[in-house]
């Protein structure tokens, strides 16, 4: 077997440490590096702050450092409310380096022509291109279950008159405040307007899905529609981040519809709740997670898919670990492609390997 690929993950939170877990027992990849934003987690063993046992690699808080590792790829999974355009410095840094990087943080860019900052677009291309490196972003929601999974399903379809993708999901485990109350709306009545409120910030949120399906289908989205929708919950509900008071809401529904030929043809809903009793008239889930793939056309195609065991288990880690997955799976394949950023179209099924315990 060749060497295996040298790796740093960026962040300790829990997307990252999950993929540390992952990656200090594949056989084909090498931890050497793991950056933290604390500075009281510098010079802590990295396996620890994963929670697991000592795997000799010690935190830096230091880019520098880790970049002069050399390593094949960095699995970038830092989490907070600046975590899509705020990592695109770290991005260009480890670009022009020739690394090669897998981030869960930027989900904007799991289909960077639709990218909504055509100007740092440009700037990652031409880091891509100085160093010889390539860019993938990827996840659960948006990634596998709001584009990748429709668009393996379409592979049956004769003709497809819309293509609806929803997820369901029990996001009470989801610790960053700011992002939860101030920019989802979470916590506070609802004549309070939070970031999803701004005007065009629910089709720019899901703007890249909606492109990505349609790319994969060979056709032109005219424009993105975008609506929101909150419940208040009837009882306190104790969660991550604090506690939901009555009265407050609960529960949050986003849908965008990218207009194709004149009619809605891509749809993505996505509805969480900071409990299962919110809301008992949206669609609703005894799982973690569960996302839904309904196609309207010949055939008409419906699938549901499960992440997790049913309710009391886990607190959102199953949606976690799928997350850090299709990066990690990824991996070997992004190493592989040709420099440049990088979509689900232009990478094979990334199939995990050394899986099967």
């Amino acid at each position: 077997m060749s060497a295996p690929l040298r790796i740093v993950v960026w962040s300790t939170g829990g997307v990252g440490s999950i993929a540390i877990d992952a990656i200090r027992v594949r056989p084909d990849l090498e931890l050497v590096g793991v950056w933290v934003h604390s500075a009281e987690k510098v010079g802590k063993d990295a396996g620890e702050l994963a929670g697991g046992d000592p795997i000799g690699v010690a935190a830096t808080n230091d880019a520098a450092e880790l970049i002069a590792l050399q390593p094949d790829c960095v699995v970038y999974a830092a989490s907070g409310p600046d975590r899509d355009g705020g990592a695109v410095p770290d991005y260009l840094k480890l670009l022009e380096a020739g690394i090669n990087v897998v981030s869960t943080s930027s989900t904007s860019l799991v289909y960077p022509p639709a990218y909504y900052s055509p100007q740092w677009r440009d700037q990652l291309e031409q880091a891509a291109k100085t160093g010889d490196a390539s860019f993938y972003a990827s996840g659960i929601f948006p990634g596998f279950g709001s584009d990748q999974l429709a668009l393996l399903l379409s592979t049956q379809s004769k003709k497809i008159h819309q293509v609806k993708v929803t997820e369901v999901a029990l996001n009470d485990h989801y610790p960053v405040a700011d992002v939860m109350m101030n920019g989802m709306g979470f916590g506070h009545p609802l004549d309070f307007e939070p970031l999803l409120k701004t005007p065009g910030f629910i089709e720019m949120a899901w703007r890249a899905p909606i492109y990505l399906i349609a790319a994969g289908l060979g056709v032109d989205v005219d424009e993105v529609r975008g609506t929101l929708d909150r419940r208040l919950t009837d009882r306190d509900i104790e969660v991550a981040f604090g506690t939901i008071k009555a009265g407050t809401c609960g529960a949050v529904s986003t849908r965008a519809a990218g207009v194709v030929n004149g009619h809605e043809a891509i749809v993505v809903e996505h509805i969480i709740r900071m409990a299962r009793d919110v809301a008992p008239d949206w669609p609703a889930s005894e799982f973690d997670a569960s996302y839904h793939v309904d196609i309207e056309g010949d055939p008409d195609i419906h699938c549901s898919m499960n992440v997790g065991a049913a309710e009391g288990h886990g607190a959102g880690h199953a949606a976690m670990t799928a997350t850090a997955m299709r990066v990690v799976n990824a991996i070997p394949y992004v190493v592989a492609a040709p420099a440049g950023l990088l979509s689900s179209l232009d990478l094979p099924n990334t199939l995990p390997r050394h899986a099967i315990d």
